[in-house]
């Protein structure tokens, strides 16, 4: 009998183990080829991808979230990094690539760590300390704004828009985008508030860019329910109903007996008393539109339309919402509850033509708080990245309005904070000083990022960029890359919201960090045995 003892397995026949350096670089390489898929993306002048779904179907844009939201990826260090680029949009509305290509140069820089034997521990540590002393730096050089500051807030409209498509309206788009934050900005004790719902944005092919608008007020995608119904209601008195105009049925399942054709017609005559009642509650409330949420009985519809009245029916509680915002009418349940006093007001309600479809405008709202815009391309390619670039302006002129700050783009805050934080790393004792280093350095990849997009020589670019910043005031200077000069992005009117860069550096370095801590990767049975993950440990693609 041997005295040998066997190894005890604890993982299903069938498993794969990664541990140590094995997990932490295959880690590493996953979120580093994440990185690379949209970094050519970064800047005015970064290149589009193709992304084609199993169906065929084909999309064409730029936008690091739509590209990341839009792929397959299989590697969980690498979905890590797609958070990254999804938490940048949900609180900002755009800065995805730099998020992402950030986090990306952050993993370079700490395999080029690892390889000089640094623990993985002191590059966290050091990453930590760089974070907070970054987002302290971010802080000092960031210009308080007003939001009266049209010409600035129309420049930060411009900057999130440029390299995305529509340049060539770019001007009209970035007016629409400031009016349209500015009209659903709610101003209290001189604090804004502005939600991206009050803003609805809506896409029709036909027609030019040039024929995008803004309504003030909203833009419903309904049509009148009853054809002999007004096209067209001034001075609308606005009733919002959310039960439906009909007569209710029983709840259980019942039987009628009917011994006379006087009966069947008492029986129809008392319905349509029900229905006269709800409308003759509507009309003598002063109503002249009625927009319910539920349906309408053809009977009531006949009614409506004879007393001159505009309706909608099946609308959604969302646009409900919109509604009762705007025109300041309340929501009322049904019809029998409705009073003059909950009514809301508008100039105009009227139904028009855009594209092939009728859709119902509502205008001239004193205080809408929400606003509507149309937008209007040649293809449907081409009107939803036209959608993509205005909805991130709007996200970004949101963030300004509440937080009053910005900073300079191009690669201009960036290289700051890179040199501040690279004298700051002389002052950290031991390996820390190291990856305090490397993220001043990674935070440098942003603007060689967008000169070599550029077409422009990142070295060069990169050392007078430097030299720049040494010079007194130097903090604003950026890469103008039509003439392939640094100058004064302040000036040049390249300017982003100060909190983009903050949620970019915070979260990329958090998803860096997590990964780092990685030593053990344990894939079960089925993961193991799929190809993607074998080609994964391998090395060869992530998605």
């Amino acid at each position: 009998m041997s005295n040998m003892k066997q190894p005890m397995g604890i993982q299903p026949e069938g498993s794969q183990r990664f541990k140590g350096k094995d997990a932490l670089r295959m880690n590493i390489m996953a979120g580093r080829i994440v990185a690379e898929i949209i970094k050519t993306t970064l800047g005015p002048r970064g290149m589009d991808k193709m992304l084609v779904e199993s169906a065929g179907e084909v999309m064409i844009t730029n936008d690091g979230a739509t590209i990341l939201n839009r792929i397959d990826i299989s590697h969980p260090a690498a979905k890590m990094i797609v958070e990254v680029a999804r938490t940048q949009d949900q609180e900002i509305g755009d800065g995805t690539t730099t998020a992402v290509v950030l986090a990306g140069e952050l993993l370079k820089k700490a395999e080029s760590l690892l390889d000089q034997d640094v623990h993985v521990t002191s590059i966290t540590t050091g990453y930590n300390i760089a974070t907070e002393k970054a987002l302290s730096i971010l802080g000092d050089v960031g210009e308080e704004i007003s939001m009266d500051n049209d010409k600035i807030l129309l420049e930060i409209a411009k900057t999130s828009m440029t390299g995305k498509s529509a340049e060539k309206s770019i001007e009209k788009l970035a007016k629409i985008a400031v009016e349209a934050v500015k009209i659903a900005t709610n101003t209290k004790e001189g604090i804004n508030s502005v939600s991206k719902n009050d803003i609805k944005i809506t896409v029709k092919e036909g027609g030019g860019l040039e024929d995008s608008a803004i309504i003030k007020g909203l833009l419903v995608d309904e049509n009148r329910a009853y054809d002999s119904m007004p096209q067209k209601i001034k001075n609308a008195k606005i009733a919002i109903l959310t039960s439906p105009i009909q007569v209710k049925k029983t709840g259980i399942d019942a039987k009628i007996r009917i011994t006379s054709p006087a009966n069947v017609q008492g029986f129809i005559d008392q319905e349509d008393f029900m229905l006269k009642r709800m409308v003759d509650r509507i009309i003598n409330a002063g109503a002249n539109v009625v927009i319910c949420q539920k349906g309408i009985d053809d009977s009531a519809l006949s009614y409506l339309s004879k007393a001159g009245a505009y309706a909608l029916k099946s609308v959604s509680e969302k646009e409900i919402k919109k509604i009762s915002k705007a025109t300041g009418a309340r929501i009322v349940n049904m019809a029998l509850d409705l009073e003059p006093s909950d009514l809301g007001k508008a100039e105009l309600v009227e139904e028009r033509k855009v594209g092939d479809e009728y859709m119902t405008f509502i205008e001239g709202c004193v205080d809408p708080k929400a606003a509507s815009i149309l937008i209007r391309g040649g293809t449907k390619q081409f009107v939803e990245t036209v959608e993509r670039a205005l909805d991130d302006a709007i996200g970004v002129l949101i963030t300004v309005v509440k937080e009053g700050v910005i900073c300079t783009g191009a690669g201009a805050t960036e290289m700051e904070i890179a040199k501040r934080l690279s004298t700051f790393s002389n002052s950290v004792k031991g390996r820390e000083q190291l990856a305090v280093k490397a993220f001043a350095e990674a935070l440098e990849g942003i603007p060689k990022a967008i000169a070599e997009n550029s077409g422009l020589d990142m070295i060069d670019m990169l050392v007078n960029l430097r030299a720049a910043h040494n010079k007194d005031n130097g903090k604003s200077m950026g890469i103008n890359i039509r003439n392939g000069k640094v100058e004064d992005m302040l000036k040049a009117g390249v300017v982003e919201p100060l909190k983009l860069k903050e949620q970019a550096i915070k979260s990329a370095s958090e998803s860096v960090v997590m990964i780092l801590r990685i030593d053990d990767v344990l894939a079960g049975k089925e993961l193991a045995k799929s190809e993607a993950y074998r080609n994964m440990s391998a090395g060869s693609q992530i998605a």
